[in-house]
């Protein structure tokens, strides 16, 4: 097989035919999971799901949820 004349989509099935033949079925996922490239753009994201205002006030909102401790 010449590299050169396949397509990048059949480099790509080769090498994961290659993966799942060495490792099997669950060590080809867990493979495929360390190259997720994921979406989005998580440095404008994540002010939206992060708690807005200082340490202090999220430490105060946090603590103000938790429930109290008890005794055992």
């Amino acid at each position: 097989m010449n590299v050169n004349e396949i397509t990048p989509n059949e480099i790509r099935q080769c090498g994961l035919d290659a993966v799942r033949r060495e490792l099997g079925l669950i060590g080809l996922a867990r493979f495929l999971q360390q190259f997720e490239r994921g979406n989005g753009d998580y440095t404008k994201e994540r002010h939206e799901w992060l708690p807005q205002g200082s340490v202090r006030e999220v430490v105060a909102e946090l603590e103000k949820n938790t429930p109290p401790k008890r005794d055992e």
